[in-house]
């Protein structure tokens, strides 16, 4: 049986939904750039005159700009539109347990500035030193570009709140459980802060400018202070009712297995993740801190770290399989704080599920792939999710 019912991002002529219609006319603009408004019009569901005046307001704030006259067929050339890269740029700030990582983006995606920090401890005021320090560094020299801020994204390890498993682990920010994230990062940037959980980033960073580009529905499996799960369902990110959902790495796989730092047992974390890698060089008297470290290893061919990517394979298959099941994605993608070399590997010792509705004929895109955002994937999701709020307007938005 095969289900083909796509919803179509429709607008509101209704004033009181006007945010609502500058999405819809963004949106469509970006997906089908360059574009005019008589096209705009039919596909959104609005007035040609609503659209006229939406884009006479974007242009005017330098989101959208002219490109040119095409013509199609009889009659004049029509007069297109563009998003206007250079019209806004946004931030993304990545807290890790032990650095901290910046990206400012443009409308396209593109990024135009990136940077690490190391961090001495990941308490909320040292946290918000760095952060200011990450934008000024990567808003200077910007001010005479005339360009609109839109925001900052910052992505931090989840889970987010006092949860059951917020045991305080390798992956675990101290210090943050009674603050409002939100309202520290807004006073500290002087800017809309939007917070979100670092896989849930990812998976937007790869909407964006990935491998992802195009899908409508995936997963992303992402590497970084422990192993999350980003889900973009229908264009629509999937955050959960508090913004926790995507724990995979919290999901148990070995029942009565390794002890987890968050009081369980088996849990995924513990056998496919860096906390995992870490913990099996650790038992060689191998130390290990950063990504770089990991790829040194790879390429000298480390025995143990050679011996870990074969135990991550049976689990990791595990949980790709339950997530196919669960979500049905295009594809499942793996990417983070993990080499590329690594990731190909670990991909290519995967032993998939055939019972699984992703095992069918005709496939245009592979099971599992490696994202291309690289290690400042989370970053760069920050941003992008700005910019993925500014201009995609939610299915379930009121006409």
């Amino acid at each position: 049986m095969k289900i083909n019912n796509p919803r179509r991002i429709v607008g509101s002529n209704a004033e009181r939904t006007r945010l609502h219609n500058r999405q819809v006319v963004l949106g469509h603009v970006r997906e089908r750039q360059p574009i005019g408004r008589a096209e705009i019009a039919r596909i959104s569901g609005l007035s040609t005159q609503a659209v006229s005046n939406i884009i006479a307001e974007l242009e005017e704030d330098r989101l959208l700009i002219e490109a040119g006259r095409q013509s199609e067929g009889r009659g004049l050339p029509v007069l297109k539109y563009r998003l206007n890269a250079d019209g806004a740029v946004a931030l993304g700030i990545e807290v890790r347990p032990d650095a901290m990582f910046g990206a400012l983006v443009n409308l396209e995606g593109e990024t135009l500035f990136t940077t690490r920090e190391a961090l001495s401890d990941n308490a909320p005021s040292t946290v918000v030193s760095v952060a200011r320090r990450i934008r000024a560094s990567a808003l200077e020299g910007r001010c005479g570009k005339a360009q609109r801020i839109l925001g900052a994204g910052v992505v931090m390890p989840g889970p987010f709140g006092k949860v059951g498993i917020s045991g305080a682990g390798q992956s675990a920010l101290h210090g943050w459980e009674e603050s409002d994230p939100v309202a520290v990062f807004e006073e500290a940037l002087d800017m809309p802060v939007v917070v979100e959980n670092d896989a849930t980033a990812a998976a937007v960073a790869e909407r964006v400018r990935g491998v992802a580009t195009g899908l409508r529905t995936f997963c992303f499996l992402y590497f970084g202070a422990g192993l999350g799960l980003g889900v973009v369902a229908e264009g629509e990110v999937q955050r959960g009712a508090f913004g926790n959902a995507g724990e995979i790495g919290h999901v148990i796989v070995r029942p009565g297995g390794r002890l987890c730092a968050c009081g369980n047992h088996g849990c995924l974390e513990t056998y496919a993740s860096r906390i995992a890698a870490r913990s099996k060089l650790a038992g060689a008297g191998i130390e290990i801190g950063s990504a770089s470290d990991i790829e040194n290893l790879y390429k000298a061919g480390n025995a143990h770290l050679m011996e870990w990517i074969e135990e991550a394979s049976g689990p990791l298959s595990q949980a790709v399989g339950l997530i196919e099941n669960l979500f049905d994605p295009e594809t499942v993608i793996l990417g983070g704080a993990m080499p590329d070399a690594v990731l190909d590997h670990l991909i290519a010792t995967l032993d998939l599920p055939g019972g699984s509705v992703a095992a069918r004929a005709g496939r245009s895109t592979p099971r599992v792939q490696r994202g291309a955002c690289g290690r400042l994937t989370a970053a760069l999701g920050g941003a992008a999710l700005v910019i993925h709020d500014t201009i995609t307007p939610r299915i379930a938005a009121k006409t």
